[in-house]
């Protein structure tokens, strides 16, 4: 299982992983408050070994290796004290930039994360959650991570208030597709993406 970058992909909410996930100590909310509630899911009792949970900094140390692996898994090397600063960066203004979210299984090694931004579509005129980020380590692929991630993601954009959870993956990560279309999302093949580099001057 890898990972995913920005995109205007949309899904479905995946009726698998939210009918076997478990919620723990956390309420509806009307509003967008309490982004840093710690514990989000625990699968164990489902046979999934896995809780997760949203980034706080403690848990940078075991966080920036499995980004280091996600950047590795696409061929590319942004220094670690930029990606440290991506997180720090995230976890300052969590409600308006996003967080992350780290899975890990039951010794407590972390073996997944998911990074979520939120912006606006105005496609849709609404919020949305761009899920930038998914990766789950080797030895835990095909354990139900990535589900549980997805399902925490889209719970985090139901309390902000986002109707979509968005994101990309490579065209030739055939595995990380069939958990896609497993738990129901739907593909979108409208759009191409584009990129320019910004001179920093």
């Amino acid at each position: 299982m890898s990972a995913q970058a920005t995109s205007t992909n949309a899904t479905n909410r995946p009726p698998e992983a939210e009918r076997t996930c478990r919620r723990l100590e956390q309420p509806r909310h009307e509003t967008r408050g309490r982004m840093l509630n710690r514990v989000l899911f625990d699968w164990r009792e489902e046979g999934v070994p896995v809780q997760i949970a949203v980034v706080g900094p403690a848990d940078l140390p075991e966080l920036l290796p499995l980004m280091r692996a996600y950047c590795d898994f696409y061929q590319v090397a942004p220094g670690d004290q930029a990606l440290l600063e991506l997180s720090q960066a995230l976890l300052a203004d969590p409600q308006r930039e996003g967080l992350q979210l780290l899975a890990r299984d039951d010794s407590g090694r972390a073996v997944g994360l998911a990074t979520l931004f939120w912006t606006w579509q105005t496609l849709a005129a609404a919020r949305v959650g761009v899920m930038n980020d998914l990766y789950v380590a080797a030895e835990a692929r095909g354990t139900g991570v990535a589900e549980g991630l997805i399902a925490a993601c889209l719970e985090r954009c139901r309390e902000y208030g986002a109707t979509r959870l968005v994101w990309q993956t490579a065209v030739d990560n055939h595995r990380a597709q069939a958990v896609y279309e497993r738990i129901g999302a739907t593909r979108e093949d409208r759009w191409l993406d584009y990129q320019l580099s910004v001179d920093p001057g």
